[in-house]
């Protein structure tokens, strides 16, 4: 038996993968940003992605990589420091491309209304308005698996973005992918986390290691606030 088979035999070849979601933006107009570049973190974005160091500080994390995008770079960089690493970007963790982006569209303001927006809405299974979900599903899925490669028997933590977060672990979750937003289980700064036994995910977790930082209206399951929206935080 080869030493690899052995390993995955005798339950020793687990890697841990965290999938953290950034922390708070510095949005004051509400944009829906998206992949748009010059959005970095708030200083209670930068005390989010502090705690969470904190927390994984005695984790054996032997990798860490993020988005491309600012926000995640930024909420990465302590994580990575504290654990003496570099910092590692891979394009496939970006957030999910959405035609909205630039534009505020969030409850209560109408944007539904208007008919420049309808042919934008045709097919929530897909979805018809960004990147389709399968799309982000492969992508993410092979951003997780590059990091459970890199961190073998460790432990990675990989920065992205609420939606292609989302849609992997429901992926992996055996859940239809087109859902209702307001009720994703991934706030700023959680970590989803990915073990696996050898190459096959065998469990799920979920925490939310910043939670008292987190503005009530954003948390998961909260109720819309009018002029407040959860998508300007992705």
């Amino acid at each position: 038996m080869s030493g690899r088979a052995e390993s995955e035999r005798t339950g020793k070849d687990v890697t841990v993968v965290h999938l953290m979601r950034h922390g708070e933006v510095h949005n004051p107009d509400g944009v829906l940003y998206g992949r748009r570049a010059g959005y970095s973190l708030s200083d209670l974005g930068r005390r989010m992605a502090d705690r969470v160091a904190e927390h994984l500080e005695k984790r054996d994390i032997t990798h860490v990589v993020a988005s491309p995008l600012e926000r995640a770079q930024e909420t990465a960089t302590p994580i990575a420091a504290s654990h003496g690493l570099d910092l590692a970007t891979d394009g496939r963790l970006i957030e999910a491309a959405n035609v909205f982006e630039g534009k505020t569209f969030g409850v209560g303001d109408g944007a539904l209304r208007r008919p420049e927006n309808w042919k934008h809405l045709t097919n929530p299974f897909k979805p018809s308005w960004g990147e389709p979900y399968i799309e982000q599903v492969v992508r993410m899925m092979g951003a997780l698996d590059a990091a459970r490669d890199a961190a073998r028997g460790h432990e990675a933590v990989c920065v992205s973005h609420q939606l292609p977060i989302w849609i992997v672990r429901s992926f992996v979750e055996r859940r239809r992918l087109w859902h209702d937003p307001r009720k994703r289980q991934c706030t700023l700064a959680s970590l989803t986390t990915f073990t696996y036994r050898g190459d096959e995910i065998v469990s799920v977790g979920y925490t939310e290691p910043a939670r008292d930082l987190v503005p009530a209206h954003l948390l998961a399951g909260a109720k819309p606030v009018k002029g407040k929206s959860k998508a300007f935080g992705a």
